[in-house]
């Protein structure tokens, strides 16, 4: 919660301890304010999925060249 808004990247600590501690699956939110955050919060954090908000909705990411960006880091993605 206390990314959330930021747009200085997701809460990267929490969001690894639940990956690496949890059998159910992580979902990071709140923070993205770029496409290397997202990035990072899949290959850094092995989350499971990642969301955003405002980003997506004032353009400042645009979700194809996200995607194919994350794809371009290893991430797997549908393209």
């Amino acid at each position: 919660m206390n990314h959330d808004g930021t747009k200085n990247g997701f809460a990267l600590e929490i969001t690894k301890w639940c990956s690496d501690n949890l059998s159910i699956p992580v979902i990071a939110s709140g923070g993205a304010g770029n496409n290397q955050h997202f990035a990072d919060v899949f290959n850094i954090d092995n989350a499971d999925a990642a969301l955003a908000a405002s980003v997506f909705h004032f353009g400042e990411i645009k979700i194809p060249e996200l995607k194919q960006f994350l794809k371009s880091e290893g991430v797997n993605v549908r393209i």
